[in-house]
């Protein structure tokens, strides 16, 4: 019974530790609260960094009664768990795709023993309840794209028409526009009183707004003698002829313009019909301007010390919109003369992948990697043909070993023993072709090469055929001695050798093992 009891006891306990063990985790976890103005393309899930070291992720996502992006982070690791109030977040790009991520600096550099900034706050209720808030909006910065679309088409030209049209509009006329700006403050004020008045007599406003349709309505269907109006208008405008000094450029624009209003006006009488129901609901809704209008006056009295600063900025701009104009006509000289440029590279292009360019490219890289890559028992080897000999360097002195340039009889024999001892090489293991590139290359002729080649199959195969070796040497025998420019794969024990005395260099040759060693590269073998 007591063992019983023993064994009860200890799998509560055993549960118990589950339970609030593995809850301790995520209550103890340190959640920071950033807010934003723009947390466009964040999800939660991606990454929280400091200094570039993935410290957390982005718990969840939420919208505040001030309408900004709540941002809740995780903080996963220890050592970062201990944000102060100078702390600041920024999020930025991952990649190209989209992507982003949160770089927090967990609080400002001190000078040296300065006191550290104040720990964060943990909320007690309401939104984000236990989160710790980071004071203040952080950064949230404009994303490349949306600043590259300004140069796409048609925004790069209305951009352009912007600029040139406001660097045309304000240059020279500076201390007009400041004028303007400090006489619009009387203007406004006397604006709030108007407003102010109009506000009063919403009730006329309402009742003109319902005769106005009364009115125009018979205009819409009487439009025929509307349009005889005009005539006889345009009768009246030509008897008056003897003004002609002040009337004529008017009058010779009068008749086109009055034919052109003539379903202008017809719209116009349709659009009394449908602005009822508008007018309708403004008159309901007057209240609320009434007030809006109300509370405008204190905002443009407000809004008196911003224009003025406004009147002695546009000194400082003028300068640089006048200074900005040569670089702006540069810009729209630039883009007319590249538009036939970029018009052909689109028709290049759109010809080049619509006619299986790529493709056709694709195949040239494989055929052509194809063509130039061997394979042989030692393995790829690359297709070319090395010049061995030191004929190709300039020289201002007779050479005997490169005979290219001289007939005589003793350059022609030093030209014969040189080819021929290339040709000798292949009984040393050389490749073939390699040994007859080289002899032709050192002035033998293809047919003597050819000549020599056929005497030496045919004494080579009058000569008795060898033993084959054994796979393995025989107990008590020298292992088989591998070429010297192969490494040793066996166990054997080396030999101690007396080194040969190292052959002279001459020209237009190489050493065997040389020789040896680029036949192994090269793919030759015999």
């Amino acid at each position: 019974m007591k063992r019983l009891a023993a064994i009860l006891a200890l799998g509560v306990l055993a549960a118990a530790f589950a339970v609030f063990g593995s809850g301790a985790g995520d209550g103890d976890a340190y959640l920071v609260r950033a807010e934003f103005r723009n947390a466009f393309s964040v999800i939660p899930g991606e990454d929280v960094k400091i200094a570039g070291v993935r410290v957390g992720s982005i718990e969840a996502l939420d919208v505040t009664d001030r309408q900004t992006a709540a941002v809740t982070l995780k903080i996963e690791e220890p050592g970062f768990q201990d944000f102060r109030t100078d702390a600041t977040c920024t999020i930025r790009p991952q990649s190209l795709i989209g992507e982003k991520f949160v770089e927090c600096t967990p609080t400002q550099p001190k000078a040296q023993g300065a006191a550290p900034s104040p720990k964060l706050q943990r909320i007690a209720s309401g939104e984000g309840e236990g989160e710790y808030r980071l004071p203040g909006l952080q950064a949230s910065p404009v994303d490349l794209d949306l600043v590259n679309n300004t140069l796409r088409l048609p925004y790069r030209q209305r951009l352009s028409l912007i600029l040139n049209e406001l660097g045309a509009g304000l240059a020279g006329r500076g201390q007009d526009l400041n004028a303007i700006i400090r006489d619009a403050d009387p203007g406004l004020k006397a604006t709030d009183k108007v407003l102010k008045i109009l506000a009063s007599q919403n009730r006329v406003l309402a009742d003109l707004a319902r005769d106005s349709d009364t009115v125009m309505r018979p205009l819409a269907r009487e439009r025929g003698r509307v349009a005889d109006f005009v005539q006889q208008a345009d009768t009246t405008a030509q008897a008056t002829a003897e003004r002609r000094v002040d009337l004529e450029r008017n009058l010779q624009r009068l008749p086109a313009f009055l034919r052109e209003l003539r379903p202008t006006m017809a719209r116009l009488g349709e659009l009394g019909d449908q602005f009822t129901p508008v007018l309708s609901d403004l008159g309901r809704v007057a209240p609320d301007v009434n007030r809006f209008v109300s509370q405008l006056g204190p905002f443009t009295r407000s809004a008196t010390t911003s224009l003025t600063s406004l009147g002695d900025t546009t000194v400082v701009g003028r300068d640089a919109l006048l200074k900005s104009k040569p670089i702006i006509d540069d810009l729209r000289q630039f883009g007319i003369q590249a538009k036939p440029l970029s018009t052909n590279l689109d028709a290049l292009l759109t010809s080049f992948k619509e006619t299986g360019g790529v493709e056709r490219l694709m195949d040239y890289l494989f055929y052509q990697v194809a063509a130039i890559n061997g394979f042989d028992q030692f393995g790829h080897y690359l297709r070319a043909q090395l010049v061995v000999n030191l004929c190709s360097t300039y020289a201002v002195t007779n050479d005997p070993a490169c005979s290219a340039n001289f007939t005589g009889t003793e350059s022609r024999s030093v030209t014969t023993r040189s080819a021929q001892s290339a040709l000798d090489a292949i009984d040393d293991g050389r490749s073939p072709l390699l040994a007859k590139t080289d002899a032709v290359l050192r002035g033998m002729s293809p047919e003597d090469v050819r000549a020599a080649t056929t005497t030496a199959r045919q004494r080579d195969e009058a000569k008795p055929a060898l033993a084959p070796l054994p796979a393995r040497p025989a107990k008590g025998e020298a292992p088989l001695q591998l070429p010297a420019f192969l490494p040793s794969t066996g166990e054997a024990t080396p030999q101690k050798t007396t080194p040969a005395p190292a052959p002279s260099a001459t020209p237009g040759s190489a050493s065997p093992a040389t020789e040896g060693l680029l036949d192994y590269l090269l793919g030759g073998g015999g």
